[in-house]
């Protein structure tokens, strides 16, 4: 008889790890010895980055940064408590019907499967964002190594294992397992409660289908496809189109555009010259290899494909290399005659840009635009952009003003998701505070006695956690 597969080995690891039972110290201080044990490991995790991705050491360096702290930030979210969500209310006879004693928290799923991503190794990868809120949410991960960079995923796995020994936790919180089968065992888990997912919308809808068609179905938080609509005003236009133009260039080539809150597709108002100041940007930026092979393909073919319309122009960067940068210009008839052809996401360093006039209705063509992770309004100063902002709102996690949306911070404000197909769990960010909220289900106790009700239940309030208490909120208190 076979013995158990790789898969089935991580996923019970994980699950006997005890993780779930961990305290919230506990795993603050097990998020900070993560976060060092990746800053020591700095120059060696870049070296290996760099021969497997592409990405230059300075950018990989600074995602080391960036991922490292998004780590501590965790720790500090769920050393403050409020995530849980307590709440007390006390039994009271005289409201009708009689209320009972309840009191409810939120508290971990289980084990919670984390697919991670090509363009970001470190900051969506095997200590990303994805496994720190899981981590911090009290969940064992197992996660599935990108194949864009396995070396890495490996030795970012073994020190992460190193550092969770090291702090008192069970090494098995953290599991890795590799390949396109795996991840379909992993979905399919019976162990598993939940999957974070970033990457391609065919990839994320088929392993999506899998988790819905499970006997048990499991919530599946995948992040998928996003266009990243801009709006440029007249008035933007006419007080700096070439400042505009530069900026566009920089964020669709900087990475060579593997990001996914680049800017996909622009409107721009049309005699400002903002595509020969484009152009003109374009002529200097070189081609940089993309992540992998087939993606560079993919954007090859994309191009080819859009070059060979009459209605639209296509401009690339110098030379004859793959990868080039490329801009689609084309007007608002051209753009309302084919929108599926301009609003498919393309991975890489291209962005279409469509130019209205004055005498264009700019509803009928925003109108089409599907759901994404940002949208952006560039405005003049004061200008009124009110109903810009109601119509773009609906349509995006995070609106940006008069900036460029490719920058995600990690912050208690901070949305990064929307409706599909930028997100297949509108309801919850992928980065952030509420990221948690993906790993955690709630649970009620009515009349329970105070023994096996969880400490930050307790009448006490014995860990001084922020909390409502019969309806009035309860800020926290030092211990």
């Amino acid at each position: 008889m076979p013995g158990p597969t790789p898969v089935e080995e991580a996923v019970a690891a994980a699950a006997a790890s005890g993780f779930t039972a961990t305290t919230r110290s506990e795993r603050a201080a097990a998020l900070v010895a993560l976060a060092a044990a990746l800053e020591r490991a700095s120059a060696e995790l870049v070296a290996i980055a760099a021969a497997e991705t592409h990405l230059t050491p300075g950018r990989l360096s600074g995602e080391v940064t960036r991922t490292a702290n998004q780590l501590r930030f965790f720790a500090e979210v769920i050393e403050e408590g409020g995530y849980l969500e307590a709440a007390v209310d006390r039994a009271d006879r005289s409201t009708v019907p009689p209320r009972p004693d309840l009191r409810r928290m939120l508290r971990p799923l289980g084990v919670v499967a984390v697919f991670t991503a090509s363009n970001f190794p470190f900051a969506f990868s095997v200590l990303g964002n994805d496994t720190a809120s899981t981590i911090a949410a009290g969940c064992p991960v197992v996660v599935k190594a990108h194949p864009g960079h396995p070396v890495l995923s490996r030795r970012t796995a073994e020190l992460a294992r190193e550092a969770l020994a090291a702090a008192g936790i069970h090494p098995d919180a953290i599991t890795l397992v590799e390949g396109m089968e795996a991840g379909v065992e992993l979905v399919r888990h019976p162990l598993v409660t939940a999957v974070a997912f970033t990457g391609s919308e065919r990839g994320g809808r088929a392993l999506f289908e899998v988790a819905a068609s499970r006997q048990q179905p499991i919530p599946f938080y995948g992040e998928l496809g996003s266009i990243n609509p801009v709006v440029i005003t007249a008035a933007a236009a006419s007080a700096d189109a070439a400042s505009l133009a530069a900026g566009l260039v920089e964020v669709v080539t900087r990475d060579a555009g593997q990001f996914c809150t680049k800017p996909g597709l622009v409107f721009v108002p049309a005699g400002h010259g903002f595509a020969a100041a484009v152009a003109s940007e374009l002529a200097s930026a070189p081609a940089h290899p993309l992540l992998t092979d087939g993606m560079t393909s993919a954007l090859e073919q994309r191009v080819s494909a859009l070059s060979r319309r009459d209605d639209l122009a296509v401009s690339r960067g110098p030379g004859d290399a793959d990868a080039r940068p490329a801009v689609v210009t084309a007007d608002i008839a051209a753009f309302l005659a084919d929108p599926d052809a301009l609003l498919a996401e393309c991975f890489g360093p291209l962005t279409v840009v469509v130019e209205y006039t004055a005498g264009d209705d700019l509803l009928p063509a925003l109108g089409h635009l599907p759901a994404s992770l940002t949208a952006t309004i560039r405005s003049a100063p004061d200008e009124d952009v009110t109903w810009l902002a109601a119509i773009l709102s609906p349509r995006c996690g995070r609106l940006v003003f008069d900036g460029w949306p490719t920058g995600v911070a990690t912050g208690w404000a901070q949305h990064h998701g929307g409706a599909w197909p930028a997100t297949t769990g509108s309801l919850h960010s992928s980065v952030g505070a509420s990221s948690l909220r993906r790993f955690l289900t709630p649970v009620a106790y009515q009349n329970a006695p105070e023994s096996v009700l969880p400490a930050e239940l307790h009448d006490a309030n014995p860990l001084h956690l922020p909390r409502r208490e019969n309806g009035r909120l309860v800020p926290a208190t030092r211990g």
